[in-house]
């Protein structure tokens, strides 16, 4: 490692002409981009992006770029891996800058790790810059800190599902009163999460909040319990990415708010 490198900046022996540009775009709104990705995005050659990256932000592009959509969907149609990952490492071997342009933060339930081990296979040069992860965004779109002196002395972030179906967690530990934690892909697991809570002893009154689309026009909080949380989800009929905050209610007395700004 050089001495201006960072751990960020991998500079493999085997050096090759394109470079690679993991980028966090943030949780959807143009304005919560940082500005060295929106920098990297302008500066592209070729453009991968990710489902959830909206149209707004995929559109800051030159308009000489590639554009190609690779996008996934939980228990849905998806682009494979390695069909990403064999069109990152193409388009860079031929010389190009590619941005690989993902939701929220590209190190939170990104596989980026996966990415990087076929750049580094062939001695690709890669860089990765830092977005605003979607339980940040939604935590701010409830007023809530996701720590509190008093309440809770950590948080973790957890996924709903894995490679192999529904993710299973350190239940027993989350059931325990004032435990916090921001569920991603949880929509279609909530049934399965709340089962395994409960029958380890969770409060069927612990509070749960419901992000969808955090930081997009068409978000929407929706406070709920433990309890009801099936039941919730299947009468608001909420599209789009979904995150459930556990152990956390809305600041705000109004419990279903439909946010209706444009972003400038």
């Amino acid at each position: 490692m050089t001495k201006n490198e960072t751990p960020s900046a991998r500079r493999p022996d085997a050096m090759c002409c394109g470079h690679v540009v993991f980028v966090g775009s943030g949780p959807g709104d143009p304005d919560l981009l940082t500005v060295k990705a929106l920098k990297a995005i302008q500066s592209g050659d070729v453009i991968i992006h990710d489902r959830l990256v909206p149209a707004s932000i995929v559109a800051l592009a030159s308009d000489d770029a590639t554009i190609l959509d690779v996008g996934k969907e939980g228990f849905g149609p998806s682009t494979p891996q390695t069909t990403i990952d064999a069109l990152i490492v193409e388009h860079s071997l031929r010389g190009a800058r590619v941005i690989r342009l993902k939701g929220g933060d590209a190190t939170v339930f990104g596989r980026l790790d996966e990415e990087i081990d076929a750049l580094e296979a062939v001695g690709i040069t890669y860089e990765i810059v830092p977005g605003i992860t979607a339980a940040s965004a939604a935590l701010a779109s409830i007023g809530q800190s996701f720590t509190k002196r008093g309440r809770n002395r950590a948080a973790r972030i957890l996924t709903g599902h894995a490679m192999e179906g529904f993710a299973d967690q350190d239940w027993r530990s989350l059931a325990q009163p004032d435990e916090v934690a921001a569920i991603y892909m949880g929509k279609k697991a909530a049934r399965f999460i709340q089962g395994r809570l409960m029958m380890h002893g969770a409060n069927g009154d612990t509070a749960v909040t419901v992000v969808a689309n955090a930081a997009r026009p068409n978000q929407r909080i929706v406070g709920t319990t433990l309890s009801l949380l099936v039941q919730t989800l299947s009468e608001e009929n909420l599209d789009g990415p979904v995150l459930l905050l556990l152990g956390l209610a809305p600041r705000d007395a109004q419990t279903t708010t439909l946010l209706q700004q444009e972003f400038a």
